[in-house]
């Protein structure tokens, strides 16, 4: 690690560090409970936030140099040692260890000695056993009263036991032992420790239950299986936002659709929710777990035509999928963006604020469907914005790409504004995509020739463009010198983002 990177001494004996208990555990009989349920600090419950997107908070001011207005908060908590907390690194450093310590009902009793750390051990099962007959062996030896040498025959006992460990345990694909040196461990366990407050008891309880309900439902296989197509309109991974993080889109318009509905709900509900598993094992496969890397996923769930929650298998359906994810994927939410929000909505959103933690809430962001655009593009460049939201991405693009960027210009309110696109050479055709922030402005184009002699071209006569219009693509061979000039008029109290990007193609290219 760097230099600025605080150490987090590790402890000398093997037994106690957290993976190992964990995997014993996770293979305990049934007498190993799910733990008791998740504390409400009820100081911090609050009604939920509705946070409709507003206007840009002072735009004139507070525009990056490029013009966009940029979420400069909307950044992963730092995963760098050097920037935790001391409560932090101490609640790191014990759940490393193995420590059960940080509810209120245990706080100032004795830590945990190490005689009772291995006595723990010897009670639970070990999740790594690699061969049955190892684990009869052990079995077996536990069962031999100790005669004699008793130190020598615990050693004996322990050496058997630390065989039946599973030396590359991961979790996500990262490393979970300490000892393997792995500097994306620490950003898998303080993602536990985030979900449950720092309190490391819980934390650790969740370890042990996500391991558990990951081999009982064979999750590591999961990505190789053929799950039904029909589901695959429902959500899908497709380009980052600006820090980094993949993007999930969730469309829920299709079940809205009665035939696809009942055989979602009705007849394979646990495959829907199978397939949402596998959507989201696919996008942490796009992780950095490192340090600074983006850990997280960003989500956009589009509520247009979504369906009234009226049938109870919708909800149930929901909820259930609602509480399998946090329960099972702590902190992978960058941001839960809402667009194309219904007014009932924000009334049936209420229902499930008991259920979900205040640091879930707040990622939730909502976007009335005049908003769509301005809000993505807080976190999201236009190029890697879907031309149903007003960016500039189109499905099997042959003229752009996301590398392409956007140039940027603003109209200001009451007024109008040019861009030109220069065409210095006869025989080519200009391409060019465009979207407006809101829109509800004039717009026309035409091309100007060089000569003045020549006569302006009307290429698109000035109409009202609105929302709903969404992005501009479009077109011109020029048979002269000259350029295309784009004006759009912004009637509005307030100023306008142009966005826009243009290509030439050669006639040779052609």
């Amino acid at each position: 690690m760097e230099q600025n990177t605080v150490q987090i001494q590790q402890e000398e004996e093997p037994s106690k560090t957290v993976t190992e208990k964990a995997m014993e555990t996770v293979n305990a009989k049934d007498e190993v409970n799910k733990g008791e349920s998740k504390e409400q600090d009820e100081h911090k419950t609050k009604d939920i936030v509705v946070i409709e997107e507003k206007k840009m908070v002072d735009e004139e001011n507070a525009a990056s140099p490029s013009g966009i207005q940029k979420i400069s908060s909307f950044r992963e908590e730092s995963n760098l040692l050097s920037d935790l907390k001391e409560y932090e690194k101490k609640a790191l450093s014990e759940l490393r260890r193995g420590k059960r310590r940080g509810t209120a009902s245990n706080e100032g009793k004795e830590e945990e000695t190490p005689a009772q750390a291995n006595t723990e051990q010897k009670e639970i099962a070990a999740i790594g056993s690699k061969k049955d007959s190892t684990d009869k062996k052990v079995e077996k030896e536990e069962e031999i009263p100790e005669r004699g040498e008793e130190a020598k025959e615990t050693t004996k006992q322990e050496a058997v036991a630390e065989q039946n460990i599973d030396k590359d345990i991961a979790l996500w694909g990262v490393p979970l032992l300490p000892s393997k040196g792995d500097i994306r461990t620490d950003t898998v366990l303080l993602k536990l420790l985030r979900a449950r407050e720092f309190k490391v008891t819980d934390a650790f309880e969740m370890l042990i239950n996500i391991l558990k309900w990951r081999k009982e439902n064979k999750i590591d296989s999961i990505l190789g299986e053929d799950i039904e197509a029909d589901l695959g309109p429902m959500a899908y991974m497709e380009g980052n936002d600006r820090n980094g993080h993949p993007l999930c889109f969730n469309i829920f318009a299709v079940f809205g659709h009665d035939e696809l509905y009942g055989k979602t709900f009705e007849e394979k509900r646990e495959k829907y929710l199978r397939r949402r598993i596998q959507l989201m094992e696919k996008g942490i496969q796009k992780l950095d777990f490192k340090p600074g890397g983006a850990s997280a996923i960003l989500h956009i769930n589009d509520l247009k035509n979504t369906p009234l929650p009226t049938k109870k298998e919708l909800r149930n359906a929901t909820k259930k999928g609602v509480e399998l994810l946090q329960d099972n994927y702590p902190e992978f939410v960058a941001k839960n963006i809402f667009i194309n929000v219904p007014f009932w909505y924000y009334p049936y959103s209420a229902l499930f604020s008991p259920s979900l933690s205040q640091r879930t809430k707040n990622k939730f962001v909502y976007a009335r469907p005049a908003k769509v655009t301005d809000t993505l593009l807080k976190y999201i460049a236009a190029s890697q914005i879907p031309v149903q939201y007003g960016g500039l991405k189109r499905e099997n693009d042959s003229e752009f790409s996301v590398e392409d960027d956007a140039k940027e210009a603003i109209v200001k309110a009451g007024s109008h504004e040019t861009i030109e696109i220069p065409a210095p050479e006869a025989g080519n055709t200009l391409i060019w995509d465009l979207t407006v922030s809101g829109w509800e402005v004039n717009y026309k184009e035409e091309f100007v020739p060089t000569d003045e002699g020549s006569y302006t071209i009307i290429v698109q006569k000035g109409r009202r463009i609105t929302w709903q219009d969404g992005t501009i693509r479009n077109s011109f061979t020029n048979k002269e010198p000259g350029k295309i000039v784009i004006t759009i008029e912004n009637g509005a109290f307030k100023k306008k983002r142009i966005l826009y990007r243009y290509k030439t193609k050669t006639s040779s290219s052609l």
